[in-house]
């Protein structure tokens, strides 16, 4: 069973830190890019940022560009999303998604983040 578990939410002050981590089973994580997600209230999920699991490559929409780092275990099968400069528009619930093709991926239930102005 492959299973997704994100953790590291939480309330947060603009300008300050939060770490996100997404725990991956059930898969072979090489094989999969590892994306982070978010949805504000009355918003469509957007993608944040991506890696591949095979060659580490990286993905950040303009929004978090320079603010926000993402990054692999390939050991832990895990991957990390720091976010720095927080701002009170990254607000949202942030889910984790292994892609492979069209028909094989997975979600995680997904984790609050909520900055305070």
């Amino acid at each position: 069973e492959v299973q997704l578990v994100e953790s590291g939410g939480g309330l947060v002050q603009a300008g300050g830190s939060l770490r996100l981590s997404c725990a991956t089973s059930g898969l072979t994580f090489d094989d999969y890019a590892i994306g982070w997600f978010r949805q504000a209230p009355g918003k469509e999920r957007e993608g944040v940022s991506c890696i591949s699991g095979r060659d580490g490559m990286t993905y950040y929409a303009d929004s978090v560009k320079g603010r926000f780092t993402i990054s692999g275990d390939n050991a832990k099968n895990t991957v990390y999303l720091q976010m720095n400069i927080l701002k009170p528009e990254d607000t949202a619930v942030y889910y984790c998604k292994a892609h492979r093709t069209a028909w094989d991926y997975y979600w995680g239930q997904g984790t609050q983040v909520t900055v305070s102005s």
